[in-house]
């Protein structure tokens, strides 16, 4: 069978079970705003109790939140975590799960080469991160589309989800990277994991503090936060130029070191 195929086929139950948990998180999530709206009293009042820097740290700090597409931005962050938390583990699993499951043997005896092995398998997760990131942009069009406010919300939602699909290739790559240099293959996934707190933990800490602001280079959430792009309807170019780099950095190496790496079998 196609690799490509046999990969999709796989990972069809946890794609599933991904893109309902986006669906039930931005439906529940834009239901809190309907709930808000409703009960007659000012989001933007209820909030500004709070101390700054926790208004900060969550990134609602500067979100209109009477308005349906200033109550996604703050949502956004964790439909953004969910989608890397898939990427990074789609990433890792798909290139340790011969090893894992005992069925290096299957690739191996097969005419195929290890770099067709390994491209098949980043297409299959390439193709997984796609559909998650379609069904997120249809569930958020929808969510928003719902409130019917002359607010012209398309142009933010679709540059929300490329910033997203940008960060989902960078935590898939280092996922696969770390997947192919790593002798312990269990140990592959919950890494790759870790990955992801603490480049989320180097964000909240960034938006803390005004002088940690450098920091901002060091964590991926920051390069396409939903406060930049709504507000100012912008991606700032370097932080494209250094998604680019980290990805074909971490392409480069999964190839590199998976081509020279022990199976298992």
């Amino acid at each position: 069978m196609n690799i490509f195929i046999r990969e999709m086929n796989a990972n069809v139950k946890s794609l599933i079970i991904w893109c309902i948990s986006m669906i039930t998180m931005i439906g529940s999530g834009m239901g809190k705003f309907v709930g808000f709206s409703k009960s007659g009293e000012s989001i933007n009042d209820i909030i500004d109790i709070y101390p700054k820097s926790l208004l900060n740290i969550l990134g609602i700090s500067k979100f209109d939140l009477s308005t349906a597409i200033g109550f996604y931005g703050v949502l956004f962050l964790y439909l953004v975590l969910i989608a890397s938390v898939h990427s990074v583990m789609m990433g890792s699993n798909i290139i340790s799960k011969e090893e894992i499951d005992k069925t290096t043997e299957f690739l191996l005896v097969k005419p195929i080469s290890r770099n067709n092995v390994i491209t098949s398998k980043l297409l299959a997760c390439l193709l997984n991160i796609i559909i998650l990131n379609i069904v997120t942009l249809i569930a958020s069009l929808v969510a928003l589309n719902y409130f019917n406010e002359n607010y012209a919300f398309l142009r933010n939602v679709l540059m929300l989800m490329l910033g997203m699909f940008c960060l989902q290739l960078i935590f898939m790559c280092i996922g696969s990277l770390l997947a192919s240099i790593l002798k312990n293959t269990k140990s592959a996934s919950s890494i790759s994991t870790g990955v992801i707190l603490l480049t989320f933990i180097i964000y909240m800490i960034t938006n803390m503090h005004d002088n940690l602001e450098n920091l901002k280079y060091f964590t991926p959430f920051k390069y396409f936060e939903a406060e930049l792009i709504i507000l100012e309807n912008s991606i700032n170019p370097i932080f494209i130029i250094l998604s680019f780099i980290i990805i074909g950095i971490s392409l480069v190496g999964t190839y590199v070191f998976y081509k020279k790496r022990d199976l298992k079998v």
